[in-house]
């Protein structure tokens, strides 16, 4: 009985995959594209400059094609790119395991001959971390010192006058009233202001000097409000007031009243006569000043 032959066909063990064995190839597949485009754009540009070479180029490829095509045992496309595929993988298993065999960190020592020895796998060298240099600090700029703002000068306070304080100048005593008078000089800005009242007087109790310069003297009469200066007492003031003491201005100031005699005596002698009325005018700053000039006459007096 014939045993029918079997079929042998080889069995092509399947490789396992391998990630650089994969990379490898792929990257001589790369490298081959990229001569083949560079020797395509070399032949462009040729063809370009010089249209001689492109058309020789052209015939010998015709004349090879058509020769191809004379052979009995014609190659398919898809045969040829198998087995191109094919050569480059083999190329790239070959490279892979010549670098595995030339991989110093897969070198292995054999031990000496003899039972239970073990393989020694010799590891590089521990190449030694180099120290990271410190990062030097740049230099810090100074940032520039600001202007002193000039200090804006603070206006001075103005200073508010007073209000005037009321003298009962009829309770002070003749001393206190002469001071008084005096006082009234200083605060409206005479000058020189001295009281010389007293014995051997002539009649000047109160001696000043105006802001323009001129020479007042004032007697100063405090008398009850029933007693009043009479012309007598104006014509013993101006026999001494011009001729002794130089006055320019001659003054009678009295906590009461002038008789009628009096003040016309004053007028003819150009005697200012200031009464009670007139001073607390002069003490409040509504009325004018003595030096100022005579503005005020005597009313009807009996």
């Amino acid at each position: 009985m014939a045993v029918p032959a079997r079929d042998r066909r080889t069995t092509r063990r399947p490789r396992r995959f391998e990630l650089r064995a994969t990379a490898l190839y792929f990257t001589l597949l790369a490298v081959i594209l990229a001569l083949v485009g560079a020797a395509a754009r070399t032949a462009f540009a040729a063809a370009v400059h010089r249209p001689a070479w492109a058309v020789a180029l052209v015939l010998m490829g015709v004349s090879a094609v058509m020769a191809g095509c004379r052979e009995k045992r014609r190659k398919s496309a898809a045969r040829i790119a198998r087995r191109s595929a094919q050569a480059l993988e083999d190329a790239t298993q070959t490279a892979v395991e010549a670098l595995d065999a030339a991989s110093p960190a897969a070198a292995v020592a054999l031990a000496p001959a003899g039972a239970g020895a073990e393989a020694t796998v010799l590891l590089p060298e521990t190449v030694p971390e180099v120290p990271e240099v410190p990062e030097v600090p740049e230099v810090l700029e100074v940032p520039e010192v600001p202007e002193v703002l000039e200090v804006l000068e603070v206006p001075e306070v103005l200073e508010v006058p007073a209000a005037p304080v009321e003298i009962a100048y009829e309770a002070l005593d003749p001393d206190e009233f002469e001071q008084a008078v005096a006082e009234l000089c200083r605060r409206d800005g005479c000058l020189d202001v001295d009281v010389v009242g007293g014995a051997g007087d002539l009649g000047a109790d109160v001696v000043a000097r105006t802001p323009e310069g001129r020479l007042v003297v004032i007697q100063c009469k405090r008398y009850c409000d029933d007693n009043r200066v009479g012309s007598q007492d104006l014509q013993r003031f101006g026999g001494t007031c011009f001729t002794v003491h130089g006055a320019d201005v001659a003054v009678v100031v009295t906590t009461s009243d002038f008789t009628a005699p009096a003040l016309d005596y004053a007028e003819q002698c150009g005697i200012v006569c200031v009464d009670g009325p007139q001073l607390q005018r002069w003490q409040e700053g509504t009325g004018p000043r003595p030096w100022e000039g005579q503005p005020w006459q005597a009313e009807g007096t009996p």
